[in-house]
């Protein structure tokens, strides 16, 4: 399996880097419904449970961006998207500290994954065509009436000029015309 690019490894960075972020404030959800200080501690019990599986999940989607899998690409993008969101409403909510940091986050994790070597690495398109190698003519097709080896085919000598008979009105193995179709005329 070729490595991964650079770009794509620092969007691992970036998602593992969110990861770690989602999983303190779930930490500090749980201490907070652990000591009473939640609105409900159902509520606070919940989003500590909702936390950890997005800590897993975030966690899985780095592991497959750092080793390019194809999977991993619309959810990391949608992180990034969701983080942004968040980011907004932290500033708007005047928590700077954690608003700026989910805005950078996700800003840098847009860039190193619509980065061109990230999105040849996740689309597939890693490798180029292969080129012919170098002082080796390209292989023709063989023309019309030959076999490959330059020999006229078994059916039909050819006889080198091009066919003067009208393809609707003649049978094309006998050269013919055609029992079925007469031309029609105009009274």
């Amino acid at each position: 399996m070729p490595q991964s690019p650079p770009t794509l490894r620092a969007a691992a960075v970036v998602q593992g880097a969110e990861s770690v972020l989602v999983l303190v404030a779930t930490v500090l959800a749980g201490v907070d419904a652990a000591a009473g200080q939640s609105y409900h501690v159902s509520s606070g019990i919940a989003l500590t449970v909702i936390g950890v599986a997005a800590v897993a999940a975030l966690a899985l989607v780095a592991a497959g961006l750092a080793r390019a899998r194809r999977w991993s690409r619309t959810p990391a993008l949608l992180t990034q998207l969701f983080a942004g969101i968040v980011g907004i409403y932290l500033l708007q909510g005047h928590r700077l500290d954690w608003g700026l940091a989910l805005l950078v986050l996700a800003v840098l994790g847009f860039a190193a994954l619509l980065s061109p070597p990230s999105l040849r690495a996740l689309t597939g398109d890693q490798e180029a065509p292969p080129e012919p190698p170098v002082g080796k003519p390209p292989a023709r097709k063989p023309s019309a009436g030959k076999s490959p080896a330059g020999k006229p085919s078994a059916g039909k000598p050819s006889t080198g000029k091009p066919s003067t008979s009208n393809p609707s009105t003649s049978n094309p193995s006998t050269g013919k015309p055609s029992a079925g179709k007469r031309p029609t005329r105009r009274r």
